[in-house]
C-alpha cells in the first residue's frame, strides 16, 4: 500500500512538474526592429481583404467600426472578437509595432498568451514586413473607442489559454500562400489571397474534433460547423465547376454577392463581401476566381 501511494505521489509531483513546464512554455519568435514607413492606404486595402473589418465590428449591436464585441458561438464555448481601435486601455492604443506584427502572424498576446485559433492568425504568417507595417499605419487611423469587448466564456478545459500551446503543436499549419512555379502571376496572386489574407478555408475547410481544419483531406470541401451553427458550401474546383461557376461569374459574385442563379449571399459570406471582397480591385477579385477555378487550387 505504502509503494502505491509513494508511485501515486511521484505521479502527481510529475504531473504537476508537467503541467507547470507548458504554462511557462515560451512560444513565438521575437520579430526583428521594423524600420519600415507604412502605407495607410494599401494597410486599408490589406484589413479589408483580411476580414477585419466584418470580425471586429458589432453591426448588429451598433458598435463603432473595429470596436470589437462580434460574437462567435463555439463548440467550446463563446469567443468575442477584442477592440482594435487606438484606445490605450481597451484597444491596441498602447502595443508597440512589433507586438501588433507578432500579434498577426504568430497569434501570440504582448503578454505572451496564444490567441484561439477562432482568430485566423495561422492565416497571415507569411505576412511581410510590409504588410505589417502597412496595416498598423492604417490601424492608427481607426477613432479610440474606451470599451472593453466581453471577456471570452470558454468552458473548461478550454478556458486554460496554456492548453493552446499543446493545440498549436499538433495542429498548427503554415500559410499555402507560396507562389507555386509554372503558374502565372495572376494564378499566385489568387493564391496569395484565398489561402493567405481572405482566409477562405477558415469557413470552407471541415474541423476535426478539436476544431483544427481538416486540410490534407477536406481543403475547400465545404463545413458545417461554422460559429453559430452556420454552414459554408464547398468551393473546391469539381463543386465550382459542378454548380456552374465561371471566371465571370465568380468575380462578380466576390464585387456584389449575386450568385448565377440570382441568389444572393447570406450570413458570414454576405458579410466577407459586403465588408470585404467588394472593396479589392477587379483584378485582385479575377486573380481569386482565376486560383479557386483551377483543379490545382487545394495544392
Amino acid at each position: 500500500m505504502k509503494r502505491i501511494i509513494r508511485l501515486g505521489l511521484a505521479g502527481a509531483v510529475m504531473a504537476s512538474a508537467g503541467l507547470a513546464a507548458v504554462v511557462a512554455w515560451p512560444i513565438g519568435v521575437p520579430p526583428r526592429p521594423f524600420d519600415l514607413a507604412g502605407n495607410v492606404d494599401r494597410g486599408a486595402y490589406l484589413a479589408r481583404a483580411s476580414g477585419c473589418i466584418a470580425c471586429h465590428t458589432d453591426v448588429a449591436g451598433g458598435g463603432a467600426p473595429l470596436a470589437g464585441g462580434v460574437k462567435f458561438e463555439t463548440p467550446f464555448g463563446t469567443l468575442y472578437s477584442p477592440n482594435l481601435t487606438t484606445d490605450k486601455v481597451h484597444g491596441i492604443g498602447g502595443w508597440t509595432l512589433e507586438q501588433f506584427a507578432v500579434a498577426v502572424r504568430q497569434g501570440i498576446s504582448p503578454d505572451g498568451q496564444p490567441y484561439y485559433p477562432a482568430f485566423t492568425y495561422p492565416f497571415y504568417g507569411n505576412f511581410t514586413d510590409q504588410d505589417i507595417a502597412d496595416l498598423w499605419a492604417a490601424f492608427q487611423t481607426v477613432p479610440p473607442m474606451a470599451k472593453a469587448s466581453q471577456d471570452q466564456d470558454m468552458t473548461f478545459p478550454f478556458n486554460q489559454r496554456w492548453g493552446l500551446k499543446l493545440w498549436r503543436a499538433a495542429f498548427l499549419e503554415p500559410p499555402r500562400t507560396n507562389p507555386i512555379p509554372g503558374n502565372d502571376d495572376v494564378w499566385n496572386r489568387g493564391r496569395l489571397l484565398v489561402e493567405g489574407a481572405a482566409h477562405c478555408a477558415a469557413c470552407h475547410t471541415g474541423r476535426n474534433f478539436a476544431g483544427a481544419r481538416k486540410s490534407d483531406t477536406e481543403h475547400f470541401k465545404g463545413s458545417d460547423a461554422l460559429p453559430g451553427g452556420g454552414k459554408a458550401p464547398a468551393i473546391d474546383f469539381d463543386s465550382l465547376k459542378k454548380k456552374g461557376w465561371t471566371l465571370d461569374s465568380l468575380a462578380f459574385a466576390l464585387r456584389t454577392g449575386i450568385t448565377p442563379d440570382g441568389d444572393a449571399f447570406g450570413g458570414a459570406m454576405g458579410e466577407v463581401v459586403l465588408y470585404g471582397t467588394s472593396f479589392l480591385t477587379e483584378e485582385d477579385r479575377r486573380a481569386m476566381a482565376t486560383y479557386l477555378l483551377d483543379d490545382h487550387s487545394g495544392g
